[in-house]
């Protein structure tokens, strides 16, 4: 990518788009397009349409849409697969319309089957049941990867899809309700240590095994692969580690300080045992994150207190 080239951040105020920003102006570039969603609604057609016919970006990332935890995805199902539906389809074809270079789109490793064998390999998309809770979120993300090898197939378009682990990091979402797992716990176990509280309540067993990358090493590998990788079907992107819900949980009660104990409801859902991101061929590319979790939840944790 030219240092100069117009390069269009959909998403840019969530904790991906914005850590790609940051990635971007580290690296010297200079003409970076963003849109507020109360600037742009991506869920708008003809909006959409006409931010590409003025703007004409070169690259695009796109890594808008609406996201949340279990409780969030299984609660408004209709919302999240018709919003990241609709944002998907206006930015995927108008970048096709509008001529735009290389389109990098965003997934989640939740498109894998439920119980597709471990570590997640690339060629399992589509091999088996997904996960009920988040089935709506994971058939969008999976139509947007389909998306973009369509238009590559039909209309030569560069456009690449990459599949980020379970993600943390600056900006994140620490709504008590619509979190994911890791901002949820380090909210938790804090108002928990301010309140003086004895016990934590984690929801599930604590044995389901979770990967977790730190957002600015995702940028990092957005970044290379935007430079280096033009092939159609997606590619993982993770750390190729795993740990329990439960050493999460612990880690970040070490890191927060909390002396309390904590306490695991097993009448809540556990979702699926285990989602590891098998990164062979990423790291067959040459690139390996940096940030290891101890390192991250700290930050990730200081970015907490500065904001809340």
């Amino acid at each position: 990518m030219e240092k100069n080239a117009k390069i269009y951040i959909a998403g840019h105020r969530g904790m991906v788009g914005s850590a790609i920003y940051r990635k971007l102006q580290k690296e010297g570039y200079t003409n970076l397009l963003v849109r507020t969603s109360s600037e742009l609604d991506l869920r708008d057609q003809l909006a959409v349409t006409n931010f590409f016919e003025k703007e004409k970006p070169t690259y695009v990332f796109l890594a808008a849409a609406k996201v949340g935890g279990i409780v969030a995805n299984n609660t408004y199902r209709a919302d999240f697969l018709y919003e990241n539906l609709t944002i998907q389809n206006n930015v995927i074809h108008n970048a096709y319309i509008h001529g735009v270079e290389k389109l990098m789109f965003l997934g989640s490793s939740c498109i894998y089957p439920k119980m597709a064998p471990q570590p997640l390999k690339e060629d399992y998309l589509l091999t088996g049941v997904l996960e009920h809770t988040n089935e709506p979120y994971a058939i969008a993300k999976i139509a947007g990867i389909k998306m973009c090898d369509a238009y590559r197939d039909q209309y030569g378009c560069n456009f690449i899809s990459v599949m980020p682990t379970n993600l943390y990091g600056y900006n994140d979402n620490y709504h008590p309700q619509n979190s994911h797992v890791l901002p949820a716990l380090i909210r938790k176990i804090h108002e928990a240590k301010i309140n003086n509280e004895k016990e934590v309540t984690v929801w599930g067993s604590g044995s389901p095994m979770r990967e977790f990358l730190f957002a600015d090493d995702l940028a990092d590998a957005c970044y290379f692969l935007m430079e280096t990788y033009n092939e159609p079907n997606l590619i993982n992107i993770g750390t190729g580690h795993d740990l329990t819900i439960k050493d999460l949980a612990l880690l970040i009660k070490d890191s927060i300080g909390f002396e309390g104990d904590l306490v695991f409801d097993t009448s809540k859902p556990d979702g699926t045992p285990r989602k590891l991101m098998d990164v062979t061929k990423l790291h067959g590319l040459g690139w390996k994150h940096k940030v290891e979790l101890p390192e991250g939840v700290a930050l990730a944790y200081q970015d907490f207190e500065s904001k809340y």
